[in-house]
């Protein structure tokens, strides 16, 4: 089982841009959160299949922690 850790960027004129940080050039698009999240399951399926293909390794983001930091600039 891989771990991959999804970025949804709200777009100005509606929908959402995904990308996988973890998987270079993994980008997809979704109307609504729910419908990207969908997307983002099937783009990084089908990257993963062809990285098999190619016989490259395959990463993942199970090792990865993530934070949030907020901060106000005076």
């Amino acid at each position: 089982m891989y771990t991959y850790k999804i970025h949804l960027h709200k777009e100005p004129e509606g929908g959402y841009t995904v990308s996988v940080p973890a998987l270079p050039g993994c980008i997809t698009f979704g109307q609504d959160i729910d419908e990207a999240i969908k997307m983002a399951k099937e783009a990084i399926e089908l990257y993963l299949e062809e990285l098999k293909d190619r016989g490259e390794p395959i990463p993942d983001d199970s090792n990865v922690l993530e934070f949030s930091l907020n901060l106000q600039i005076a």
